[in-house]
């Protein structure tokens, strides 16, 4: 049986009377979840969460996994609030569309961000660019610690050829938040910019996004 709330308490009605932005964190998160389970308000729920990550970044940073480990919350409540979690980094990072010019790595920080700051490990991505330097499509190379053997040129340009690209950005992530170029970073960028010379394919940066930060291996001098 779901508790009931006094009038005030109710986030709905709350929202309807004073607006989404008067409300607390724990109103907003009650609204999420829509109901409570047995023993346990939809508001009861919600201060369980901010009691275990008292902040929206920490909340961020959960896995569906753990979130589903606290009482009341389960598995489709958890993955209801990491969707929602989602869908605001996304709107506060535009993502890139097909056939948009790439011009400066800040783009390129937009259209990841919201997926990769907060991620527990290591993402290779790259960006097929045709001849004026507009984005064809992205793709995934690669999930994992960043080694020359897990990212291999054959991998990363046999979409390049395969898509007739003229050139291409390299992205990844760094789990601690700090976008500084690894020696692992820096040898990986030069075999494959060594191999794109050969195949024609040239490489245009690499940029290792970070927490709220990014670094442009073009913008520091290193490529």
């Amino acid at each position: 049986m779901h508790l009931p709330l006094a009038c005030d308490d109710r986030p709905r009605e709350r929202l309807d009377r004073v607006g989404v932005e008067a409300l607390s964190d724990v109103d907003l998160l009650a609204l999420l979840l829509r109901s409570g389970c047995r023993g346990a308000s939809a508001r009861v729920l919600a201060e369980r969460l901010r009691l275990r990550y008292p902040t929206l970044p920490s909340l961020a940073d959960a896995s569906p996994g753990e979130l589903s480990q606290i009482s009341g919350i389960g598995r489709a409540r958890a993955a209801s609030i990491c969707a929602a979690i989602a869908l605001g980094r996304r709107a506060d990072h535009p993502m890139l569309a097909a056939g948009a010019a790439i011009t400066e790595s800040a783009q390129v920080y937009r259209h990841f961000h919201a997926r990769l700051a907060a991620l527990k490990q290591e993402r290779f991505y790259i960006l097929l660019l045709d001849g004026k330097g507009r984005l064809m499509r992205e793709v995934r190379v690669s999930e994992g610690t960043l080694t020359a053997s897990l990212v291999h040129p054959r991998e990363v340009f046999r979409y390049a050829l395969r898509e007739a690209a003229a050139s291409l950005i390299l992205v990844h992530n760094h789990p601690s938040g700090d976008p500084s170029p690894s020696p692992e970073d820096e040898s990986l960028t030069r075999r494959l910019r060594a191999a794109g010379e050969l195949l024609g394919v040239k490489i245009l940066d690499h940029v290792v996004i970070g927490r709220g930060q990014w670094l442009s291996f073009v913008e520091t001098g290193r490529l």
